[in-house]
């Protein structure tokens, strides 16, 4: 079974990617991580996304199609990436999602493809 891992980041994490200071703690944590998972071999896919303030949120009201620059939802966490996982049960892979370098995952449980 497939589960995506929603890894949300806060306004710090995200200024860390880019902070000198800190980047290379962030990295190491970031690093220490996907490496785990692809050395136990079930990684799908992955990605990190860039910050909030990058994003447009597309919206229907009405009938009408709105489009917001920056994020929808006013939250102190954003979602920062992505991972999907194949492992046998949501047990594991909350287990996998312990191990993450942020405060927030999001874990569901993929829909199969289409055949």
């Amino acid at each position: 079974m497939t589960y995506t891992l929603m890894l949300f980041e806060s306004e710090e994490d995200f200024a860390a990617r880019t902070d000198p200071a800190r980047q290379e703690q962030y990295l190491a944590g970031w690093t220490h991580f996907t490496r785990a998972l692809k050395e136990a071999g079930i990684v799908v896919y992955g990605a990190g996304l860039y910050a909030p303030e990058t994003a447009a949120t597309m919206k229907r009201r009405g009938g009408e199609l709105m489009v917001q620059d920056g994020p929808f939802a006013e939250t102190k966490e954003q979602l920062g990436g992505i991972m999907v996982i194949d492992v046998p049960d949501i047990d594991t892979s909350l287990e996998w999602a312990a191990r993450a370098p942020v405060a927030t995952v999001e874990v569901r449980q993929n829909i199969p493809p289409l055949k």
